[in-house]
């Protein structure tokens, strides 16, 4: 999921925030199983790699309409 990664400026911090409830807390669970990851030096498992054709850009839609009033004002 490269949402997932990408820097948080502040419209990426407000799109955040209008995410759905699942949508946040899959996001959290992501970011949680990296870090723990990270902390134990292992890699996620290959089978359970995200493919590339199957990434979902889910807070494109939220981040574009942050952007889209923030330039209303």
């Amino acid at each position: 999921m490269q949402d997932d990664t990408i820097y948080e400026t502040e419209d990426v911090k407000e799109a955040i925030g209008r995410l759905p409830g699942d949508l946040y807390n899959d996001r959290m669970f992501r970011i949680k199983r990296a870090v723990d990851l990270t902390m134990r030096y292992q890699i996620l498992p290959k089978e359970q790699w995200a493919k590339y054709e199957e990434d979902k850009f889910y807070l494109e839609p939220y981040l574009k309409e942050v952007i889209r009033e923030r330039k209303e004002k």
